[in-house]
């Protein structure tokens, strides 16, 4: 998943922060796209071939499918070879501001992937990264888990996605800061009580490869990295999981001027903000929000452009 992790745990046994840790790990060492002894990696290594999983990694498949239905092939966790080659070949750390376009054969093929009993097949020739759905998942499971193992309340934040349960520190609704890679403070505060705050922008994870600006969110249409208007979204959804599928299907939305349909048909929130700065909204969001949200956000002078 190769993001940052926060975990908060309020009340319950003493050792259910380092069963946090021990569990997020575990995790991120099942669904790694760059651990090649991850099921994630044998997935498409053996691609064509059923591949025996976890019910971890069972349930990630699951989703992703399930996310692919849902938005109409928005997201599609099957688009591994078009982030090879728009140079999205290693760890984000180790990629570095510019780099080479990178060569993959991998295709797209999530309408074809079978699931069998305890087993997963990807069609030939199809790689599968499970990109931020698997943050949001693991942020689900181990929230769920936490609070299973007697914890009051719990916060678990897997790279900007958030999934709270029970009761915060303060004995109230727990606050979720959200960070705009643009701006010094951050942008918006959301109150939750329960549920998920998800963040995704084409802001952060770039760089140039062969001379062009390029990102990871890839467009399943185009196969190359999105040049939608929208740069940033965050939605507040009920689960995690759920709520990072629908910041991609924000970003990539054809109709930019609408872009939150199946977020209000989902029963979900959002805002996001283009490339000029402009700030958008969906019905209901401002029930969370701690204070209103621009029309227009401000750019810190260090990176303004």
């Amino acid at each position: 998943m190769g993001s940052d992790a926060h975990v908060v745990v309020v009340g319950g046994p003493k050792s259910l922060a380092l069963e946090a840790q021990r569990r997020i790990a575990d995790l991120e060492q099942r669904w790694s796209r760059f651990d090649p002894r991850s099921e994630v990696s044998a997935l498409t290594r053996y691609a064509g071939t059923p591949v025996v999983v976890s019910p971890e990694t069972l349930e990630l498949v699951e989703r992703a499918l399930a996310a692919w239905r849902l938005t109409n092939g928005r997201f599609d966790p099957t688009v591994l070879g078009a982030l090879v080659r728009a140079g999205y070949d290693r760890s984000f750390d180790e990629l570095g501001p510019k780099v080479s376009g990178g060569e993959s054969d991998l295709r797209s093929g999530a309408d074809a992937i079978e699931i069998i009993a305890n087993t997963v097949r990807l069609p030939g020739n199809t790689g599968f990264d499970p990109g931020g759905i698997g943050k949001g998942l693991a942020a689900d499971i181990v929230a769920d888990e936490l609070r299973t193992e007697g914890a009051d309340g719990v916060c678990i934040n897997l790279g900007g996605d958030v999934r709270v349960e029970g009761t915060s520190p303060s004995g109230g609704a727990w606050t979720v800061a959200v960070e705009h890679p643009e701006l010094e403070a951050a942008f918006a505060r959301v109150g939750i009580a329960r549920g998920a705050v998800a963040t995704s922008t084409t802001l952060r994870r770039a760089w140039h490869a062969d001379g062009e600006a390029r990102h990871h969110l890839i467009d399943p249409v185009t196969g190359k990295p999105s040049t939608s208007s929208l740069t940033f979204a965050t939605v507040v959804s009920g689960h995690a999981w759920m709520a990072e599928v629908l910041t991609k299907a924000v970003l990539l939305n054809p109709t930019s001027t609408s872009p939150f349909d199946l977020v209000e048909a989902c029963d979900a929130s959002a805002f996001a903000i283009d490339h000029n700065g402009r700030v958008f909204s969906s019905a209901g969001v401002d029930a969370y929000l701690a204070d209103p949200l621009p029309n227009l956000i401000r750019r810190s002078v260090a990176h303004a452009s």
